[in-house]
C-alpha cells in the first residue's frame, strides 16, 4: 500500500505578515519538492470537511467561538504575541484540522497505509482555550480525539519531535489515560513547559528535555526512552507531531539534527510500534523554519513512511 499526502492550497491564504517565521513559503517549499520528486508511492488527497462538534472534545465551546469570530475582514489580527490571523486564515485553519481527519479516515478505509499532512497553521502549542506559538487549533489533538470518538480506539500515542515542547497537546491530554503524549524538545526554551516532572495523571506524559547543542547521535540515544515507553504503553494508533526545527540549520533553536536523523527517528518508531500499531501512523507538520532543511527533512520522514511494510 501507498502513503497518503494530505494538503490543500488554502495554506497560502493564511497570511502572518512580513518577516514572520511561520510563513506561506514553508509549505510551498515542501509541496513543490514532493511534486518534483513525483513519487508513485504517494497518494495525494485533500482535507475533509467536518462538523464543528469534532472540535469540542479538544477545545472549549467559548474558545471555538472566539476563534471563529477572530478572523478579520481585512488586515491582520493577533491572537497572542506571535499568533496572527488574516481573512484567509479561516479556511487554512479549517483545512489544517480537516487534513488529520482525512488522513485518519484514509488509513482506516485502507486507501493508504499511513499518511503525512502538510498544512499550516501548526497546532501543538494551542491549549484547550488558548491560541499560542503560531497555533490556533490543536490539529494532532483533534485527530487523537477523533480516533477515540469515531473509531473507538482505547490507546493512542502522540510523539512530538518538534524542537519546542507541545504544551497545548500536553494540556489537553494530561488527565486522559487513553492518550500517551511523548515530547523531545530543547529545554529550557519556549514555551517553558516540558520538564521531566510533568508526567500526567496516569503516567501518560513523557517529556525528554534536551540541552541546546544536542547532536544527532545524542538525540537518537535519548530517543530510546521514547521507544521504551511506546513498548510499555502499546498504542493501537500513533500520531506524529512532526516539527523539523531541531535541524542544525533551523534559525529558531539550537539542536543539531541532520535531515537524515529524521529518517532514522521515523524508521525506528515504525519498527518498534509495528507489533501493536500494525502500521497505523498519521503524521502532521508542526515547526521547521529553514526552507531547505524543511524540504530535505520532510522528504526523509516521508521516505521512511513509504518504505515501511
Amino acid at each position: 500500500m501507498k502513503t497518503g499526502l494530505i494538503t490543500s492550497d488554502t495554506y497560502q491564504n493564511h497570511n502572518t505578515g512580513e518577516g514572520h517565521p511561520e510563513k506561506i513559503d514553508r509549505v510551498t517549499a515542501v509541496i513543490e519538492n514532493f511534486k518534483k520528486l513525483d513519487n508513485k508511492n504517494l497518494v495525494w488527497k485533500k482535507p475533509s470537511s467536518f462538523e464543528q462538534s469534532i472540535l469540542i472534545k479538544t477545545h472549549t465551546k467559548d474558545y471555538i467561538k472566539k476563534v471563529n469570530l477572530s478572523f478579520p475582514q481585512s488586515g491582520l489580527k493577533f491572537l497572542d504575541g506571535d499568533t496572527v490571523v488574516s481573512p484567509g486564515s479561516k479556511d487554512a485553519t479549517k483545512d489544517a484540522v480537516g487534513s488529520i481527519i482525512s488522513a485518519i479516515d484514509g488509513v482506516e478505509k485502507k486507501e493508504f497505509k499511513n499518511a503525512f499532512c502538510c498544512v499550516r497553521p501548526p497546532g501543538h502549542h494551542a491549549e484547550k482555550e488558548k491560541a499560542m506559538g503560531f497555533c490556533i487549533f490543536n490539529n494532532v489533538a483533534v485527530g487523537a480525539n477523533y480516533l477515540i470518538e469515531k473509531y473507538k480506539y482505547k490507546k493512542i500515542a502522540i510523539i512530538d519531535f518538534d524542537v519546542h515542547h507541545g504544551n497545548g497537546t500536553q494540556d489537553i491530554f494530561y488527565n486522559d489515560k487513553n492518550v500517551l503524549y511523548i515530547s523531545t524538545h530543547q529545554y529550557p526554551y519556549y514555551p517553558g513547559s516540558g520538564s521531566e516532572k510533568e508526567n500526567g495523571k496516569h503516567n501518560n506524559v513523557l517529556n525528554i528535555p534536551l540541552e541546546a547543542g544536542t547532536t544527532g547521535n545524542e538525540y537518537l540515544n535519548a530517543y530510546e526512552k521514547v521507544l521504551d515507553k511506546l513498548k510499555e504503553f502499546k498504542p493501537a494508533f500513533l500520531l506524529f507531531s512532526a516539527g523539523f526545527d531541531a535541524h542544525i540549520d533551523d534559525p529558531l533553536a539550537q539542536l543539531r539534527l541532520s535531515s537524515e536523523d529524521f529518517y532514522k527517528i521515523t524508521k525506528r518508531t515504525l519498527e518498534v510500534s509495528k507489533p501493536f500499531c500494525n502500521g497505523n501512523i498519521v503524521s502532521i507538520l508542526e515547526g521547521g523554519y529553514d526552507l531547505r532543511a524543511l524540504q530535505e527533512s520532510t522528504q526523509r520522514h516521508v521516505d521512511a513512511l513509504i518504505e515501511f511494510n
